[in-house]
Formats: C-alpha cells, sequence, structure tokens
C-alpha cells in the first residue's frame, strides 16, 4: 500500500524539463502539418482552434494543481502550478495572435466589431484579457509586493477566465459541443472542490475557535 508519505515525497526532477518538453508538442504537431501541408482546407482556423484548446487544458491543468494535492497528497502538482498557467497564457496569446494577424489581418475595424456582435468572440477576448493580470503577478516578488491574500483573490480570476473560454468554445463548436462538455464538467468539478475545501475551511475555523473560547471560560 502507498502510502501519502510516499506520494508526497515522489522525485520530481523531471518535472519541469517534462513540462517544458510536452509543452511544445501541439505547436510542433502544427508546424509539421503545415511543412508537410496536411492541414485542413481551413488551416487558419484550425490552427486558432487547437492553440485556444491547447490554453484551456493547460488552464484547467493550473486549478487542478490545489485539488490534486488537497485530494490524494500530492506536492508535485503545486510545484508546476505556475508554469502551468504562464503555458496557459502563452497558448491564449498565440491563439489571440492567430486571429488578429492572419485571420483578421491586423483590421481594426473588422475586430472591434467581432467582439462586439459576436458573442463568442466577446467572451473569448474577456478570458484573454483576464490571464494578462494573472501571468504578469505570477512571481514571488508580486507576491511580498501585493501581499498573500490580495494576492490570492487576483488569482480566483482564473476560475473566471477558465468559465468564460469554455462558454467560448461551446459557442464557437455551436453543433457538437461534446468535446466542450467535458472541459466544461472538469472545470465544474474543480470550483466544486474548491468551494467544499473553502467550507471545510470555515468549519475547521469557527470549531477551532469555538473550543479556545471554552478553554477561556472553562479556566
Amino acid at each position: 500500500m502507498v502510502t501519502r508519505r510516499a506520494r508526497s515525497s515522489t522525485p520530481d526532477g523531471w518535472l519541469k524539463p517534462g513540462l517544458s518538453i510536452g509543452a511544445f508538442v501541439p505547436v510542433a504537431s502544427i508546424a509539421l502539418r503545415a511543412v508537410t501541408r496536411s492541414l485542413d482546407a481551413n488551416p487558419i482556423a484550425q490552427v486558432e482552434n487547437e492553440l485556444g484548446l491547447a490554453a484551456l487544458i493547460f488552464l484547467i491543468a493550473t486549478l487542478a494543481c490545489t485539488p490534486a494535492r488537497r485530494v490524494f497528497g500530492w506536492t508535485w502538482p503545486p510545484r508546476i502550478r505556475r508554469e502551468l498557467g504562464l503555458l496557459a497564457f502563452a497558448y491564449a496569446m498565440l491563439h489571440v495572435s492567430m486571429y488578429v494577424f492572419l485571420d483578421q489581418a491586423l483590421d481594426i475595424g473588422a475586430m472591434f466589431e467581432d467582439v462586439v456582435k459576436r458573442p463568442f468572440i466577446t467572451v473569448g477576448f474577456g478570458a484573454a484579457v483576464l490571464l494578462v493580470p494573472l501571468a504578469i503577478t505570477s512571481t514571488k516578488a508580486s507576491i511580498r509586493r501585493m501581499g498573500f491574500d490580495r494576492w490570492q483573490r487576483l488569482h480566483q480570476l482564473a476560475y473566471v477566465a477558465g468559465a468564460l473560454a469554455v462558454i467560448h468554445f461551446i459557442w464557437r463548436v455551436k453543433i457538437d459541443v461534446s468535446q466542450p462538455v467535458i472541459y466544461a464538467a472538469a472545470l465544474c468539478s474543480l470550483l466544486v472542490a474548491r468551494v467544499a475545501f473553502w467550507i471545510a475551511s470555515r468549519r475547521s475555523r469557527s470549531t477551532t475557535a469555538r473550543r479556545h473560547k471554552r478553554r477561556i471560560v472553562a479556566a
């Protein structure tokens, strides 16, 4: 039987190098298919979709780090949480760049009209914007400067960004929403877990406070 201690002490020297290598797989796959001309009939849309999906996967993986530690006792996921978050941001920016530079060819008027009139682009743009302050404040220096409580409240926006990204995905697909629904279910599960942890923490603090009060009264 594997104990929690054994799981928690799993060597993690391979984690960041492995993550760095794996992070390039989506881009490498796209580049290879572009060189071999094996992309779809609409390559720009295909690349946009794949980059956006990679961003969503990395974002959900980022949000899964704390539940993985709390539920399974794993200590290694939080060690790569920052890297996962930055990868989500990087792929989101690549996704947006494809739209801005190749899809719309820097046509500001057309892009503004899209953001205003096409709901799936509106929420996708909102998700991308929310990731910017999270990426900027991902450093330890930002935590010290802001204070952990304020920093933590800010980074809870990752759940909002994830929700907007899932909605963007569902509205973009329109017909067969089976794939985006899977990611929506994963995100909802993580949010439920987060709420459950918060409730358990509040109850624990309340119980501790009552016990402390009874000890003071008894004394």
